[in-house]
């Protein structure tokens, strides 16, 4: 294509693109790579003249009445710098490509899930957990398998067939012994990658392989529990050697799954699989006893699935038994976004305060002297003694 005058044409701009080059050109626009408390890290862009500089920010009082959060992640735009201090104002947030609330990070292209094959041991249903919570974000999804050191061959090649199975291979990791493979170099470069998992399977460790700059605090798996323990306690954003952004999450045993029992087929490669083959004869089949249904079978996670099926279920039907029409509230979200919520009986819950109590009491006692019962108990009794 050419403009009016036979010049080759510009390729066509989408409406971000458009609006990060207009507040560019007027204001500083930088990249939240750590936030701590009501502070933000912001680290400046390529575009201005201040590139690569960092500076801690703080947000405007207009973001947060409108309900606006501030994610690691999020291109932003700066005001009022205050270089010698370092510091800055957060006056916008630009339009944000992907959004993930656990953990909360903005504009990611990948998540990476990283498990170890031991130390602590792999938990298939948990696996599960983490695997549908990665795909419903709608980002590429990576699959690592840490110290595999620890473990024969055999049991290697057990977790390969098993994964294959399930609809993903695996990139295999011994950080410990410094074996980090080519392919998952490749695949990181360029990429904003969310680094996921449990605690203890060597998350912090891999970024620190990655990295070699960096430090991060690692810790040994206790050895009662046969779990990780916590030594990343926020969100961070680190620059790879060549090119690309990851971010070192906090580890947790178990996701949230706040979908509908009816999208989870979409997170399963499994039943996407049997679904391009053959349809269900109901086109709301949750796949677990209906008729004509082609997803049940013999295959292994279909046990995780109903399992799911019926925890979400069970969310639904005690979200429906506690809300009405009359009972809602609505609350912002980290997105922005309205949600509802049940609202608590207005008086259900309040204590009952001491002086309707004292003048209950009075009230008794007064109806006991107009009867003329059990005078001889009241005789001598002040209104403390009975409170």
């Amino acid at each position: 294509m050419t403009d009016k005058l036979g010049r080759p044409a510009a390729a066509p701009q989408t409406n971000a693109q458009s609006l990060e080059r207009e507040t560019a050109a007027e204001s500083l626009v930088g990249t939240v790579t750590a936030v701590q408390a009501n502070y933000y890290w912001v680290k400046l862009s390529a575009a201005s003249d201040w590139a690569g500089a960092v500076l801690l920010c703080t947000r405007r009082a207009r973001l947060k009445k409108t309900g606006q959060q501030v994610m690691v992640g999020d291109r932003v735009v700066i005001e009022e710098p205050d270089w010698q201090g370092q510091r800055g104002a957060i006056a916008a947030i630009l339009p944000r490509s992907t959004t993930l609330d656990r953990p909360p990070v903005a504009n990611a292209s990948q998540i990476l899930l990283v498990f170890a094959l031991a130390d602590p041991q792999p938990e298939p249903l948990q696996m599960s957990w983490f695997l549908v919570k990665a795909e419903a974000a709608g980002l590429r999804v990576a699959v690592a398998l840490n110290k595999c050191d620890l473990v024969d061959p055999s049991v290697q090649t057990e977790w390969s067939d098993r994964l294959q199975t399930w609809g993903y291979a695996p990139l295999w990791l011994s950080v410990y012994q410094g074996q980090i493979p080519t392919d998952l170099n490749l695949t990181l470069q360029q990429q904003t990658t969310i680094v996921c998992g449990p605690s203890g399977v060597g998350k912090s460790s891999l970024i620190n392989a990655l990295i070699p700059d960096l430090s991060l605090r690692v810790s040994a798996v206790s050895g009662k529990l046969g779990r990780g323990r916590h030594t990343t306690r926020h969100v961070e954003l680190f620059e790879l050697p060549r090119g690309g952004l990851l971010a070192d999450t906090p580890g947790f045993n178990q996701p949230d799954i706040d979908c509908g029992p009816e999208a989870l087929e979409n997170y399963f490669p499994e039943i996407r699989q049997r679904l391009k083959q053959q349809r269900c004869r109901f086109s709301d089949c949750l796949h677990r006893d209906e008729p004509g249904c082609a997803v049940r079978g013999s295959w292994e996670r279909y046990k995780h699935y109903l399992q799911l099926v019926e925890d979400l279920l069970c969310q639904q039907a005690a979200q429906l038994s506690d809300t009405d029409d009359t009972g809602v509230k609505y609350k912002v979200t980290t997105a922005g976004q309205r949600q509802a919520e049940p609202r608590l009986a207005a008086k259900k819950y309040r204590r009952i305060s001491r002086r309707s109590r004292n003048q209950a009491l009075q009230d008794l006692c007064q109806e006991i002297v107009d009867t003329g019962d059990n005078l001889e108990i009241l005789e001598g009794l002040s209104l403390d003694d009975l409170t």
